[in-house]
């Protein structure tokens, strides 16, 4: 057990006087505060996502199922907590926002390289968004560990391997099969069913705060393009049909 130092203070602990001072709105505008405090809160929680999924990995990989369920249940609650604060900045009017947007310069939410982790962690590679970082930057260093680790959809099919499903050429049609055999047979397969659910729970989830990301951007900036030279919502309800696990979505036709 860790003992804990002598005299330690709650904001000594939580190393508050540089979180607290972490805010520095490059303008003298009300609003700009609350968008800096939005998107760096976002940044904490998904550290904590990744944090929780890397465990979860593990356990999956270890046949550990139930801890695993704690771990992705926690992943999911965040998850419903980051799409609840789209409302508090939504209350950001067009004309607010507009008053400070230029601050932003080039910086855009499209460059959080920890999203782009958690993307790969869940299980949706997509390699081309490596090039939006230097090759020399720790992003660019821990995006490729994330592209080449084993993923959770990675680790649930290995799960079904080791209980002796046949995944054939790993396809998502054959992988399907698969998880249909499980759910025919929920009652024997239960861990692995159980494990199906919390899966999907985690791209319900991520599907809905795509689309209340988009909601809010359309509220607050139209259509116009994004900051940094992103295409805002138009890109943004492009992603909205992104799924992690797709085989546990397109099965559910053949139960």
């Amino acid at each position: 057990m860790t003992a804990t130092p002598a005299g330690m203070t709650y904001a000594d602990y939580l190393a508050l006087d540089p979180l607290l001072s972490a805010q520095k709105p490059l303008s003298d505008l009300h609003d700009e505060m609350l968008f800096i405090v939005i998107h760096q809160t976002k940044e904490l929680w998904l550290k904590q996502m990744l944090h929780e999924l890397r465990f979860a990995i593990a356990l999956v990989n270890a046949d550990r199922f139930a801890p695993a369920y704690k771990a992705l249940s926690r992943v999911s609650r965040i998850q419903s907590v980051m799409t609840l604060s789209w409302d508090v900045l939504s209350t950001l009017t067009p004309v607010d926002y507009m008053a400070f947007r230029d601050v932003l310069g080039t910086s855009s939410g499209f460059q959080s390289a920890q999203f782009r982790e958690l993307e790969y962690r869940l299980g949706i590679k997509d390699p081309t968004y490596l090039k939006h970082y230097s090759q020399d930057a720790d992003e660019y260093a821990a995006l490729e560990a994330a592209l080449n680790d084993t993923s959770l959809r990675d680790a649930s099919h290995d799960a079904l391997a080791r209980a002796g499903f046949d995944l054939g050429d790993r396809s998502e049609e054959a992988v399907g099969q698969a998880w249909l055999q499980v759910y025919r047979d929920a009652d024997r397969w239960f861990d692995l069913y159980q494990l199906a659910e919390k899966l999907v729970d985690l791209d319900d989830a991520l599907a809905s705060w795509r689309h209340k990301h988009v909601l809010t951007v359309e509220r607050i900036i139209g259509n116009k393009p994004g900051t940094g030279g992103s295409a805002g919502a138009s890109y943004l309800r492009s992603t909205l049909s992104k799924r992690a696990f797709p085989e546990l979505w397109s099965m559910r036709t053949g139960l």
